[in-house]
């Protein structure tokens, strides 16, 4: 059976405090703010009313604006019955809402909000890049759903039907998780700023989704081969493949590299210290003969980095050439079915390939996780082991020498 109660937000406030309308239907709630105050001296809990008292002379229209909510929203949920329309607490929302002359498609709304957030907040660049996208699909949900997202309504039925969207879009499974995670970092700083009291978003079927990430590395002796290859007739493939090596002998991100200047490197040239784009933490790293070498070779001063498109398809080339074609079982799941593709080691190939290169070969080499992990950024071991990339026979190879099989 339905039932509407009023309720004051802050009961033992000794200053005004909100009210808020709560509609119980069907196992269902709605809780909505009336964005109206009263001191809760003046409210008679019982009658769920003002208190009729010359101290509170306004109490006649106050009690008449209740009794008009209370009858706007009985009178919606019957409606809906007898359309035979299933009530929902978006549905019960929006005769309130015009009612009191709500707007509530900009604070309370899911897309204003979040951009809102990404605009006056201070993330980096690569993370409102990120969030924006995320914001993007967010707004196509909901222009093709023709569906309401309103704070309130973010509940379990907007995650199944968002999924699906996404699906639809032929999103592999990790871009997925992405988009519901971010769906949760806004949803929470919504409930910080007191937007919206909804928690549905914590509830554990809202979950985001992941697998396995199939990204490749490079072994020493294939990125030895991509040192030993002749450029001098190729300035375009040389600065990239030098580029490259830097990468894979210090893990730095594109996003840093692309910023690496003589600055950077200590006046012995032993080392090079930069302050990363993404989390802006300071990291030093050690250089390794490889990296003194092509310093040397442009005269102390690394090579100025492309855009990164182009010089993932450079990088290609140069796998390419290099003969690093190990066939590689890709496995993955777009649009919600699995798929399994062979390719070419070479075609696989990114500037991120050198970050994971560095990380896997350093542990293999037995570099202290703990040190990798300072040059990496990487904050739990958990994390820091799912990112390195290594095979059965990498980890065995690794053990053969361990004294404990000796």
């Amino acid at each position: 059976m339905a039932s509407v109660t009023f309720i004051l937000k802050e009961p033992r406030s000794i200053e005004p405090t909100l009210i808020y309308l709560i509609f119980r239907f069907n196992g269902a709630m709605l809780k909505y703010s009336i964005s109206q105050k009263i001191n809760p001296k003046f409210w008679n809990p019982e009658k769920q009313r003002a208190k009729e008292t010359r101290q509170f002379p306004e109490y006649a229209e106050f009690n008449t604006l209740l009794n008009n909510l209370e009858g706007v929203v009985n009178d919606n949920y019957r409606k809906l019955l007898n359309d035979k329309i299933s009530p929902t607490p978006e549905l019960l929302r929006i005769p309130l809402d015009k009612l009191l002359q709500k707007d509530s498609g900009r604070e309370n709304d899911l897309v204003s909000f979040a951009e809102h957030l990404v605009d006056t907040t201070d993330r980096k660049y690569f993370t409102k890049k990120q969030l924006r996208q995320s914001i993007r699909l967010l707004r196509e949900f909901k222009q093709e759903s023709k569906r309401s997202l309103h704070l309130d309504s973010i509940d379990l039925d907007f995650y199944d039907q968002y999924m699906s969207f996404l699906i639809g879009r032929n999103y592999g499974k990790n871009s997925i998780g992405t988009f519901i995670k971010n769906v949760k970092v806004f949803m929470n700083e919504a409930v910080d700023r007191k937007l919206t009291t909804n928690l549905q978003f914590k509830n554990r079927r809202f979950k985001t989704v992941e697998e396995p990430s199939e990204s490749i590395y490079l072994t020493e002796a294939e990125i030895q081969r991509l040192c030993d290859l002749d450029l001098s007739s190729n300035l375009r493939l040389d600065k990239v493949k030098d580029l490259f090596i830097i990468a894979c002998y210090t893990g730095l991100r594109f996003s840093d590299l692309v910023q690496l200047r003589n600055e950077n490197i200590n006046k012995e040239g032993s080392l090079v210290r930069i302050r990363t784009q993404k989390t802006g933490e300071l990291v030093i790293i050690p250089l390794k003969s490889h990296v003194k070498h092509i310093l040397a070779k442009h005269e102390g001063i690394p090579p100025q980095a492309i855009s990164n498109q182009k010089m993932n398809d450079y990088l290609k080339e140069l796998g390419q050439l290099a003969e690093i074609k190990e066939a590689v079982l890709i496995s993955f799941t777009k649009g919600g079915e699995q798929q399994n593709v062979v390719f070419e080691k070479w075609q696989l190939i990114t500037t991120h390939t050198a970050r994971r290169s560095f990380a896997t070969n350093a542990y293999l080499q037995n570099v202290p996780t703990i040190s990798i992990m300072k040059i990496t950024g990487h904050r739990t071991e958990k994390s820091f082991l799912k990112y390195i990339k290594i095979s059965q026979e990498d980890n065995a190879n690794k053990l053969i020498h361990h004294p404990f099989f000796s």
